[in-house]
């Protein structure tokens, strides 16, 4: 790997190498720019993935986060990854794609905020995605027939035949789920083989087999091959400006020693925590006062059923059926959808959200958990409106860094209580047309999102349509902080296609 000296000023600094940070970081690095990335996590190799979720926590930000409302959100093994590969090395590689009406909310109801990205456009980049990192799916896709997808669909495990059981009674059409998860042996260019899905249910934990796509398999070795460079165990905690208010040096911690590296353009691609914290740490780009408000977490109620035969949850890709016939319900009191997925999950995730979403404890609990091998889950991703009131701030408490702890507060509004309610009802009665002896609502959101919101007007968010800050023009955002809105699809797809937008758009600044 090429390495650059940290008194000579690089033409790009990336903060986070996860799926913000690590396809910008390839493409910067094959158009030729000198590049480096700073992860606060370390190097793993795939031989430290246990499929242990004790041990699998290494994979995850662990460091403490502060949750407040009504509906506290779930850090810890939960929300945000930690090593080179950032968020990818833990997540669940269910790709659906964002629906286009999902970027056009307030033009098509009046409320939440519309993206200031061309939905063709998007789609284009999410295409190619698909592509480098290997997303498998059926084709046709019933609910865009005309898509394809080069790799046959993942195998259905037990929970997923149960819940397409039960969607075909209650006339709810399904299909097997889009996943980043190889099902052919594929040859990954820069970084070797990698092998097809071995049904491992353990793939939060990392995986060591190499068929779930990360960025460390895919568009990391990508930029290395083209001269980037890649530094582990690097907390960022500061940033410099020079004269003209334009930044010229980013400060971070390795190894104990205080490190500062020149940068003629800094990208932070930290997620919808540390980039917010970092910005508002460091008191720039929030001229708006936009910096941590707007915090955005998907709708992800889930409903547990009990069944009579052992079903074994726990083997095989855990969410491999998937429902897109509510994303634009008929007849309903909200704005928006919801996607349905089937849900495989591992034991102390089990148990931690039948705490958390059902407040189980006691007998209660240990009766649920001794059921678990007979419990099927179906669960969504809804969409959440921008709201003033759902928003980061730091807090007197600091880390071992000096900056500040993160206070995330979070309060479902009245559109996400109604999905809510909806959704309780359509997944209850999927499970018990499916056969389920008894139900149980677990409520839940997922993902941090929306704290940076892109804006066409300055006034509105905190970087441009492009991710350019508004207030300083060589500092660009490029992660899930930048959604106006949630989506009613999980992130990840449509956040390394936006890396690969902003890119283009960095590379088309510079040539201008």
């Amino acid at each position: 790997m090429r390495t650059y000296p940290t008194d000579e000023t690089v033409d790009v600094v990336v903060v986070g190498t996860g799926a913000g940070g690590g396809p910008l970081l390839a493409r910067l690095a094959e158009a030729g720019l000198r590049v480096v990335a700073l992860e606060a996590g370390p190097n793993f190799d795939v031989t430290d993935f246990v499929p242990d979720e004790a041990e699998g926590t290494r994979v995850n930000w662990m460091s403490e986060r502060i949750s407040g409302g009504e509906a506290p959100t779930a850090f810890g093994p939960n929300n945000s990854g930690r090593g080179v590969g950032g968020g990818t090395l833990h997540w669940g590689a269910f790709t659906p794609r964002p629906d286009a009406r999902d970027l056009r909310l307030r033009s098509e109801f009046g409320v939440g905020a519309d993206w200031p990205v061309d939905p063709g456009e998007l789609t284009r980049y999410i295409e190619e995605v698909e592509r480098t990192v290997g997303v498998s799916g059926p084709t046709p896709y019933p609910w865009d027939e005309g898509r394809e997808y080069h790799w046959p669909a993942v195998a259905r495990n037990a929970p997923a035949d149960v819940v397409a059981d039960g969607c075909a009674r209650e006339g709810i059409r399904t299909a097997t789920a889009p996943a980043a998860i190889l099902t052919r042996d594929h040859d990954q260019p820069h970084y070797g083989r990698r092998s097809r899905n071995l049904n491992f249910g353990s793939i939060h934990q990392g995986d060591r087999s190499d068929a779930k796509a990360t960025t460390a398999n895919t568009y990391l070795p990508a930029a290395v091959a083209a001269g980037a460079e890649i530094r582990p165990d690097s907390t960022v905690h500061g940033i410099e400006l020079d004269a003209r208010g334009h930044v010229s040096a980013v400060v971070y911690t390795r190894a104990g020693l205080e490190v500062r590296q020149r940068c003629a353009t800094l990208v932070l691609a930290a997620g919808g925590v540390e980039t917010p914290r970092l910005l508002l740490h460091t008191g720039l780009a929030n001229s708006s006062g936009a910096v941590g408000r707007n915090f955005l977490a998907h709708g992800a109620l889930q409903v547990w059923g009990r069944f009579d035969a052992q079903i074994r949850g726990y083997r095989g890709y855990p969410s491999s059926v998937i429902s897109e016939d509510f994303v634009r319900p008929t007849g309903v009191d909200f704005a928006g959808g919801y996607l349905i997925q089937s849900l495989g999950v591992m034991p102390v995730t089990y148990a931690t959200t039948l705490v958390r979403g059902g407040g189980l404890w006691g007998q209660e609990l240990m009766d649920a958990l001794d059921a678990w091998q007979y419990s099927v889950g179906v669960g969504i991703n809804g969409e959440c409106l921008p709201s003033e009131r759902n928003r980061l701030v730091l807090t007197d408490e600091v880390d071992e860094f000096g900056v500040p702890r993160a206070e995330i507060t979070f309060t479902p509004g009245g559109n996400e209580e109604a999905i809510d309610r909806h959704a309780a009802r359509t997944l209850t009665g999927i499970l018990e047309a499916a056969g389920a002896r008894e139900t149980r609502v677990l409520a839940r959101t997922a993902h941090t999102l929306g704290t940076c919101r892109m804006s066409a007007d300055p006034a509105e968010g905190v970087v441009d349509p492009d991710g350019r800050s508004h207030d300083i023009p060589n500092l660009w955002v490029c992660d899930n902080s930048t959604f106006p809105s949630a989506l009613s699809a999980n992130p990840c797809l449509a956040q390394m296609a936006l890396s690969l937008r902003t890119a283009a758009r960095m590379l088309a600044s510079r040539a201008a």
